[in-house]
């Protein structure tokens, strides 16, 4: 039968014009609709997203998943499918993977991440392969994968790291402080000036008692 507005009482064994089903038959799932202030019953061959099938001895029941933003559970508190946006990991939802864990962008889950031990303590700092010799330098610090990534396709976080520090001896001892090439070519610039300087004055001088 078909009660105006409410849907037909398909799969029912007992249907209300107010109510919609009461009962349903055997295979099929019990699901109440609400619609603004109104509610009413249906009788589905499977449960609509945010619910899951309950069968009981009396009648099979659509319950709501108690999971926040599931899509669709295999029991309350088990989801199986999360919502646009979130992933899914051992039956939750959420926004961005726990600690050890990436996610799988086309499956939109978590699974088992690239693992990685402590930093070690920043090492010496040195330039070239020399701790002397420089104002500064770089001084690194690493640390080791303690397990693969499920699969290659997901990256390990960096595994070494240098930042700039100051020498604590800029001289070596015993040597002689060299300065840099840049300051050294102009010094060799200026050596050659005044080379040519006093020449073209001798030069001169030269002339001049020529012509005395």
């Amino acid at each position: 039968a078909n009660y105006g507005p409410n849907p037909i009482c398909k799969g029912c064994l007992s249907c209300s014009k107010d109510n919609g089903c009461i009962r349903c038959q055997h295979k099929l799932f019990f699901f109440l609709r609400r619609e603004g202030m109104r509610q009413y019953g249906e009788c589905l061959h499977s449960c609509p997203s945010g619910y899951y099938g309950l069968r009981t001895p009396d009648m099979n029941r659509c319950s709501r998943c108690r999971i926040e933003n599931c899509d669709s559970c295999f029991s309350r508190d088990f989801c199986t499918k999360c919502k646009a946006g979130f992933y899914s990991h051992r039956g939750r939802c959420f926004r961005g993977c726990p600690a050890g864990f990436a996610a799988l962008e086309e499956l939109m889950e978590c699974v088992e991440g690239c693992e990685v031990g402590q930093w070690s303590e920043w090492g010496t700092c040195s330039r070239n392969n020399k701790t002397c010799g420089f104002k500064w330098g770089l001084e690194t610090r690493t640390r080791q994968i303690v397990k693969k990534p499920a699969k290659d396709t997901i990256p390990c976080p960096t595994i070494a790291e240098s930042r700039r520090c100051k020498m604590a001896m800029r001289h070596c001892p015993g040597g002689k402080w060299r300065r840099p090439a840049k300051t050294k070519d102009k010094k060799k610039k200026k050596k050659n000036l005044m080379e040519r300087a006093q020449k073209q004055h001798s030069i001169f001088l030269a002339t001049d008692k020529t012509s005395q």
